[in-house]
């Protein structure tokens, strides 16, 4: 699928036919007086005679065609048209074989496009638009366009190679209209040459964040398919990052989440804070979603959080009350989470003892952030952090989570930079994404509700 739009080349050209009389010395269809056509038929380029010769009648020839009744009874059908103005084909051929000046060139490239167009034969005109830039006689900015319109037609007709160069060769000179670079991009992705594509797509997309303008949503999912499909596993995260950075969308958030779980294939400790994230953004998609956080919640762990995920679960109808797989999570957290509970008061109080050892402190404070308890929390992590033995990239991540429940997203965008490595770094950099978008004044947190018991 070609990105952005595709503009109509035979239109931006449709004047060739005038300047083609005019250079001639040919009738212009009445068009123009006769003292207007003297005046601009004396700026027109010099041609070579015999060239003037051969082209002449030919322009006269294709101008008539255009009013030909089997022409407009074969539009929509190349094949007829194909048949219907063989005759004007054969004459643009002599007219390119008479061409020899840099002049005479460009002129029959025009003619070569117009009837193209009129032929609707995309490998005529590629062959006129070639030779208006093989002659070297086209304004820079103009010879820019041609290229990307040469681009186009090389694309649509699978010739990538040709396309990239042409391509490369607009954007160079200066055009960046009609997303040519993004059509470069996919003259690699569809040629199999995955990476090449995947740097020209994130360049384009980076030079337009830089200009203050998202690019368009669907080249953010294009890189992230593109990536993904090829198991090419840091691009399709960091696509999956960059979308839901310029369009943060529920569907978007649950679409980064996912990638970003499938690339890690994490423990249940990760899963759990990515999980989290699904359920901060409302971003949940399908019974599979629910099911891994309760999976990674574990009912006998934090029987809390584990019943909150189910009763979400079922309430959106994803899980069903009945399924055995919930029932018998929901009446083991059903079971706990009453003690469970009651037992906050003292895993506070042996956490903040002076002898407490980092398990104990990190045991707390996730049991507290798994009843949205997140001040607390906050606490006990800022203390286990101090402590030794203590895993120090899930320790900076909760703490993050915890100030963003809280709705104190410049800590928490600072702590969760500080994890910079290892499975979680992943985790941390969509979350930070996330307290970024709320820092700037997205909804309140979506903080985890506290059950009963």
């Amino acid at each position: 699928m070609i990105l952005g739009s595709k503009p109509k080349f035979a239109r931006a050209l449709s004047r060739s036919a005038l300047g083609i009389a005019l250079a001639l010395g040919v009738a212009a269809s009445g068009v123009l007086t006769a003292e207007t056509a003297l005046a601009q038929k004396q700026k027109a380029p010099k041609l070579t005679p015999a060239f003037q010769k051969v082209a002449a009648p030919v322009v006269q020839s294709v101008e008539a065609a255009k009013a030909r009744a089997d022409v407009t009874a074969a539009k929509g059908n190349p094949a007829a048209l194909g048949t219907a103005l063989a005759a004007e084909k054969s004459q643009v051929e002599q007219v390119f074989a008479a061409a020899t000046s840099p002049q005479d060139k460009f002129l029959a490239g025009q003619l070569g496009v117009q009837l193209g167009g009129l032929a609707e034969d995309p490998a005529l005109q590629r062959r006129g638009l070639q030779a208006m830039i093989d002659s070297g006689t086209a304004e820079p900015a103009e010879a820019a366009k041609y290229q990307f319109y040469v681009g186009q037609i090389a694309y649509q007709a699978k010739d990538y190679a040709a396309a990239r160069t042409a391509l490369q060769a607009a954007i160079s000179g200066g055009f960046r209209d009609s997303d040519a670079d993004a059509l470069l991009a996919e003259s690699y992705l569809n040629d199999n040459q995955t990476a090449q594509g995947l740097t020209v797509l994130k360049q384009s997309i980076d030079a337009r964040s830089a200009a203050g303008t998202p690019a368009p949503e669907a080249w953010y999912r294009r890189g992230l398919g593109a990536a993904y499909k090829a198991k090419q596993l840091d691009q399709a995260a960091g696509f999956s990052m960059a979308l839901v950075q310029a369009y943060p969308t529920l569907q978007n958030w649950g679409g980064a989440i996912t990638v970003v779980r499938e690339i890690g294939q994490f423990p249940a400790q990760e899963t759990l804070d990515l999980m989290r994230l699904m359920g901060r953004t409302g971003s949940y998609a399908e019974e599979r979603d629910y099911i891994e956080y309760l999976q990674a919640a574990d009912a006998r762990r934090l029987p809390g959080e584990a019943l909150k995920v189910i009763e979400a679960g079922i309430a959106a109808g994803k899980l069903k009350a009945s399924d055995p797989f919930v029932t018998e999570n929901r009446q083991i957290a059903s079971q706990r989470v009453g003690q469970d509970r009651a037992s906050l008061v003292a895993l506070e109080r042996d956490a903040r003892a002076a002898s407490a050892t980092g398990a104990t402190v990190s045991g707390a404070a996730d049991a507290f952030l798994s009843y949205g308890e997140a001040a607390k929390a906050e606490e006990l992590y800022t203390i286990a952090l101090g402590k030794s033995g203590v895993d120090a990239a899930r320790a900076q991540t909760r703490l993050g989570i915890a100030q963003v429940d809280q709705g104190k997203y410049g800590p928490a965008q600072e702590n969760f930079a500080k994890v910079t490595t290892g499975p979680r770094k992943s985790i941390a950099q969509l979350w930070a994404i996330y307290a970024a978008q709320k820092a700037s004044g997205g909804q309140a947190p979506a903080a985890p509700a506290k059950p009963a018991g």
